[in-house]
């Protein structure tokens, strides 16, 4: 394996040159140190935001009567292999395949509980990991995401964060256990993360830029001691120590080791809702590009490019393993929307904020690797593991609609995409998958498969200078220039 750090990508590959890395195939592989700068800042952040990994416990403890340290060594477990994204080249923090949870739990509850529900998750599961790897590996997964109509593609991606909103907010949700914590700690994260007035106050002084590179970490920590205060929750019992993950009962009484191999009949019953499932996934797949591309105009100095088919490969993968060593409720995702649009926006902010993507993404989830063993931090943020979650489910509505909405071409679309995403959000994937098909076939027929644009829509690079607009380039690249200006001679290449 050679080291590649020379490669110079045209606008179809990325812009800029491409970080180092040993090729290994389809992947591409990065070590800490030795191929990305470690980003403290990301890493500290990783250490609290695996309050939202422990939130996968309450799931399986509710689904499969999963005691907590034995769902602990499932998250453990499940933590190890996000790991393997970033050192592959998949420039994303991965997650769970949060909006198909519901329709997970409802499949599984279906079955006794006991071996046969366990059979059934088992069952889902690797079904998902073999599909994904097989549209990987013959470059499907690609063409997929390619052929599907802008319109659909908009519906899919503005539904799930429609989703992800309706979560926390519907009768039963979690704002209504903390309305105040919630609300305060999204008014926090929201405020750092877009406020143009936070904006002004990280150029004029280095505590506001400290501030700033933390990401949603103050939010969390606000909503730690928000809650007790308003007695929404008790104040954190804080224990030394580490960790207790139970490995052994997981292994006798959770995986196919223990339980046996489940039989062939659950696997066919699972295909419907592996195909469910993955009308999420394709979702993410849409979003994790498309966030990825709002920085190429900002971040010149590197190539990042995003490649569906090797993701395919990797989070494949994840669930085909932990299908066999520890079964997911949460199952294993190619995205963690909301961090990824957290770690995106501390990379927009230049070379010095953050280097490269990978070291972004990577220490990110190193931080949350460590976080999960250390039991003062996981003790300290117990009481807040809904609010972190609600948090992000949030922040994903909010990016999702904001990218599902640039991906329509024209007002047709737009109408689509709400009736897609409508349809999606309320009565699950595969109806809204319907909906925009019929929808597609109705308004455009055959020429459903031409992105037609008529004007209403336009991304960043395709806006004059002279325009008025909410952030204009000048805005988004004045402080990636201040701050590189002793990393590189080089400045961030104009927008038109």
């Amino acid at each position: 394996m050679n080291q590649k750090n020379n490669d110079v990508y045209d606008s179809d590959e990325g812009i800029g040159v491409e970080s180092p890395h040993w090729k290994a195939g389809p992947f591409q592989i990065r070590l800490p140190f030795v191929h990305y700068r470690f980003e403290w800042p990301d890493y500290a952040q990783g250490l609290f935001m695996c309050v939202v990994d422990l939130g996968a416990i309450p799931l399986m403890t509710e689904a499969l009567g999963m005691p907590f340290e034995v769902a602990l060594a499932v998250v453990i477990l499940n933590g190890l292999l996000y790991l393997i994204h970033h050192m592959l080249g998949d420039p994303v923090v991965p997650g769970w395949i949060t909006p198909a949870i519901p329709l997970l739990m409802v499949y599984v509850q279906g079955f006794d509980e006991g071996p046969e529900r366990v059979w059934a998750l088992i069952s889902f599961q690797l079904m998902l990991g073999i599909f994904s790897i097989f549209l990987g590996v013959t470059g499907l997964a690609t063409k997929v995401v390619r052929i599907v109509p802008s319109g659909l593609r908009a519906g899919i991606v503005l539904g799930a964060g429609l989703a992800a909103i309706i979560s926390v907010f519907q009768a039963g949700g979690r704002f209504h256990e903390f309305p105040i914590t919630i609300t305060v700690a999204v008014f926090v994260a929201f405020f750092l993360m877009y406020s143009k007035q936070f904006a002004q106050l990280r150029q004029k002084a280095v505590g506001w830029r400290i501030i700033a590179s933390l990401g949603i970490l103050p939010a969390i920590l606000v909503a730690v001691f928000v809650a007790p205060i308003v007695g929404e929750t008790s104040w954190p019992k804080i224990e030394w120590g580490f960790s207790s993950p139970d490995f052994i009962t997981l292994w006798n009484e959770y995986t196919v080791f223990g339980l046996g191999f489940p039989p062939m009949m659950m696997f066919i019953t699972a295909i419907p809702t592996v195909l469910a499932a993955y009308i999420v996934v394709f979702g993410d797949i849409l979003q994790s590009d498309a966030v990825l591309k709002e920085a190429d105009h900002i971040r010149t100095d590197e190539a990042v490019v995003y490649n569906p088919s090797r993701a395919h490969m990797l989070f494949g993968g994840r669930n085909m393993i932990m299908s066999l060593i520890g079964p997911d409720i949460a199952m294993c995702g190619p995205l963690w929307a909301a961090m990824h649009v957290v770690i995106v926006e501390r990379y927009k902010q230049g070379k010095r904020a953050m280097q490269s993507i990978f070291g972004g993404t990577g220490s990110f989830r190193w931080g949350t690797n460590t976080g999960l063993w250390l039991l003062p931090i996981v003790t300290f943020v117990e009481p807040i593991l809904a609010v972190g979650l609600a948090l992000t489910l949030i922040i994903q509505g909010f990016v999702s609609c904001r990218v599902g909405i640039m991906e329509a071409k024209n007002q047709k679309d737009l109408g689509i995409a709400g009736i897609t995403a409508g349809v999606l959000a309320t009565q699950g994937a595969a109806w809204g998958f319907a909906a925009g098909i019929l929808m597609l076939v109705a308004l455009y027929g055959k020429d459903m498969f031409k992105d037609v644009r008529d004007g209403t829509l336009r991304k960043l690079d395709e806006i004059d200078r002279g325009e008025g607009h909410a952030d204009t380039p000048t805005e988004l690249t004045g402080s990636v220039e201040d701050s590189d200006e002793e990393d590189s001679n080089e400045s961030p290449k104009p927008l038109k």
